[in-house]
């Protein structure tokens, strides 16, 4: 389908603190992250017409979906007359109806005659796998097999664009790798949005990620480079990097509380200009005090918080001007140092394992 229509939406909304832009290019899926409450599931209400902005427009190739004032005025096109498909966490599909009947719902719905919906039906059930559940009833289906179906419903629409709001979220661990196979699949040259907080369904479904933070856009750019180099807190923790940013220096990165991270400089970077440097938490070594020597980077800091995550923990330490690192420790080093939320630090990071780049 690369004659998909490209879309451009620009969204604000007061009470909620939202006013985001994004573009999405005809044939491109585009994963949408960040933490709860970035307004995620807002923008894909806004596109989908569940939801009026206070302003704002957006338009699917050539014909505009919405285009409004600052009172809320203008233009406004019905859900249902927009061509977009909107697949939530949940299945949703019709209780009273078999397999065969839902998938056919939507060419129904647009005056396709009986019989040419229930090929289309099949043939939809066919490209999911999901064929053999043709005469079920949404009772009798697993939650694996509810979502192709409803992935087949959404796409035997035609939809111009397709959203998934967390398609993944409410599926049993187990169902969650072959349901992202097959959307791997479908969404091949479709435009299509995806909302998740699963790093692997950017990598495997995306061409391009967006990563909202406060109701904006934090970073956007080839999933691949966003999380080599992430630029947001929100990229970072997904990348399950260390960012610390400031201004470059000859071999390293300034922070705004005047403490300087040495590291490996990327070409791009700039002496004076804004810059990141970006290290793992298991390239973070604490210390109760200074280590003998002269390593690169000694950062004094208090223990903020310990996230235990199975054979090891990780400990959350705020260092000068707010700086927040995190380094990744075994239960037994944390016993041996005797850490705790207020216990004072020394963070000492090797510069071999900092990597510096432009913000």
């Amino acid at each position: 389908m690369t004659d998909a229509p490209a879309l451009t939406c620009e969204i604000a909304l007061g009470d909620r603190g939202v006013e985001l832009r994004i573009e999405i290019e005809a044939g491109e899926t585009v994963a949408v992250l960040g933490p709860n409450g970035a307004g995620k599931s807002t923008l894909l209400s806004t596109i989908a017409g569940t939801l009026r902005p206070d302003r704002g427009s957006a338009r699917l190739g050539t014909e505009t979906l919405f285009d409004l004032d600052t009172g809320g005025r203008g233009s406004w096109s019905q859900p249902h007359a927009r061509g977009i498909a909107l697949l939530a966490q949940d299945a949703l599909l019709f209780p009273h109806l078999t397999v065969t009947e839902n998938v056919a719902f939507g060419p129904r719905s647009r005056g396709v005659p009986r019989r040419a919906a229930r090929e289309a039906a099949l043939r939809w059930l066919d490209e999911v796998g999901a064929r053999e559940y043709a005469g079920r009833k949404p009772a009798q289906l697993s939650g694996g097999q509810a979502q192709r179906i409803s992935v087949a419903r959404a796409l035997a629409a035609e939809p111009r664009l397709l959203l998934l709001d967390e398609p993944m979220a409410a599926l049993d661990v187990t169902m969650v790798p072959p349901v992202r196979q097959m959307l791997r699949r479908v969404l091949a040259d479709r435009t299509s949005i995806i909302v998740t907080h699963d790093v692997l369904d950017a990598l495997l479904l995306a061409d391009r990620v967006v990563v909202l933070e406060d109701g904006g856009v934090a970073e956007e750019g080839p999933t691949a480079e966003v999380l080599a180099q992430p630029r947001s807190a929100f990229g970072a923790s997904i990348a399950d990097v260390n960012l610390w940013t400031g201004t470059a220096t000859a071999d390293g990165v300034r922070s705004a509380g005047g403490v300087e991270m040495h590291g490996v400089a990327h070409a791009a970077v700039v002496p004076g200009h804004p810059a990141i440097a970006a290290f793992a938490p298991r390239a973070v070594a604490l210390y109760l005090e200074a280590p003998v020597g002269s390593p690169r980077n000694v950062i004094p800091a208090r223990v903020r918080e310990l996230e235990p995550r199975g054979a090891t923990v990780r400990v959350h330490v705020a260092g000068p001007g707010g700086a927040e690192l995190s380094a990744e420790v075994t239960a037994a080093a944390l016993a041996e140092l005797g850490l705790v939320p207020g216990t004072e630090v020394v963070a000492v990071v090797k510069a071999t394992e900092v990597t510096t780049y432009p913000a």
